[in-house]
């Protein structure tokens, strides 16, 4: 029995998910592909992603493939409850709303646990951890699970290297097709779209401090520097700095960077990235936002602690009014702010990373039992038949090797 709100919503929810499954092509060909002969009939399946209409919309085509789909949100600010009533609708489990407590989230992934599902797709890794916590007794049931983000697979992999792990996961966000257009393309465009339809500020001629230079971070910087702004970079990978520092970013650590900065934007998946040493150099209107999974990179505790809430002067902006004065604006509750305080990515970018879940979720039923349970690459060949499809709907045609060309890359021996 699913737990929602708003079941009034559902007509406003199909409507939301019908206009984002209209710019999946790869999403819709896997449907008409599979829909079929249902490879997933009698497969039960748990998703804890951000639930909004992209995530419905892949939810429903593996409910078409057959799957018995329960579903819930890996964010309380990022449900949507009119997609969640719409799914609901559409007789799914469905476990969430927006704005839950901690309390509430907590109970909504629990109850999606104990549909006892065989295959999982996580965003964050709080329903696996939890299902190994909490509910071990399920776990033999798990044939295994895909991540679709950096935290979660930091999570994942400290519990594989611990042998705490009992099943396989595979880790999607590492597929070429997921972190070189999710991360980079739908993660920059979506932060900015948050920021700006929150603050309605201009973002040219501002300073914008961007930590950490991942995909995520490159992506966020390299659209900052699209909109006008001057970027400034704090990184702890010498790699990472080097290559921003490359790109003709400014480069710093985050105490020379908190006093230039108008808005700060961490992407670095860590704890802490701004804290209260910070937080007590930053100008007055500084603008701070997170687009990491968890609302830990941001030291709320001590943003509070150094003075008090002074109000919302809009939406999803908390401002705080500094002992001396200042204010500083918290976005989304420090929360992922391109989902927070926005839809998240483009329909056209996680049509690209579900359709990889899509594969994994297939991998996973052919070959799950034979995996060892250990976070596991997503094979190329996903990636490839991805990117074909998508290039099929752009209308894009590409070269093909000849079979002389081929045999030259396969052979070491030239004349």
């Amino acid at each position: 029995m699913s737990e929602i709100k708003n079941f009034e919503k559902a007509p406003e929810g199909q409507r939301r998910i019908e206009w984002a499954g209209r710019h999946m092509p790869v999403m819709n060909r896997l449907i008409e592909r599979y829909s079929g002969n249902k490879p997933f009939k009698g497969v039960k399946m748990a998703i804890c992603i951000h639930l909004e209409a992209k995530t419905a919309f892949m939810a429903r085509a593996f409910q078409k493939c057959g799957a018995e789909v329960a579903i819930t949100g890996s964010n309380p600010l990022s449900t949507q409850d009119a997609v969640a009533a719409a799914l609901a609708e559409d007789e799914m489990e469905v476990y969430a709303w927006h704005g839950a407590t901690d309390a509430e989230y907590k109970s909504h992934i629990r109850k999606t646990i104990d549909t006892g599902p065989h295959l999982i797709i996580e965003d964050g890794g709080d329903l696996i951890t939890m299902l190994h916590r909490e509910r071990p007794s399920l776990l033999s049931g798990v044939i295994g699970g895909a991540e679709e983000t950096t935290t979660g697979l930091i999570r994942l992999r400290a519990m594989a290297r611990e042998g705490r792990l009992a099943f396989p996961v595979i880790a999607v966000n590492d597929a070429m097709c997921k972190y070189l257009f999710d991360n980079r393309y739908g993660t920059g465009q979506s932060v900015w779209d948050g920021i700006m339809r929150t603050t309605n500020l201009l973002i040219a001629g501002k300073t914008v401090v961007v930590s950490g230079f991942g995909w995520c971070g490159r992506g966020v910087a390299m659209r900052a520097t699209g909109l006008g702004a001057n970027v400034i970079v704090t990184e702890v990978e010498p790699v990472h700095a080097l290559e921003a520092a490359i790109e003709g970013f400014r480069v710093m650590p985050m105490k020379e960077a908190a006093a230039l900065g108008d808005i700060f934007v961490t992407t670095t998946g860590c704890c802490k990235v701004i804290t209260a040493e910070h937080i007590g150099l930053l100008k007055d209107g500084a603008i701070l936002s997170n687009a990491g999974h968890f609302d830990v990179e941001i030291d709320k505790t001590a943003l509070a602690g150094l003075g008090q809430h002074a109000g919302q002067p809009r939406d999803n902006i908390d401002e705080y009014r500094l002992d001396d004065g200042r204010r500083v604006y918290l976005l989304g509750e420090g929360r992922l702010v391109n989902l927070a305080a926005g839809d998240g990515h483009p329909a056209e970018i996680m049509d690209l990373s579900f359709a990889l879940q899509f594969g994994a979720m297939q991998y996973l039923l052919s070959s799950g039992k034979q995996l060892p349970k250990e976070v596991l690459p997503l094979p190329n060949k996903y990636d490839r038949e991805t990117a074909a499809v998508k290039l099929e709907a752009m209308g894009i045609t590409i070269d093909t090797l000849s079979c002389t060309q081929d045999q030259y890359l396969r052979s070491w021996q030239v004349d």
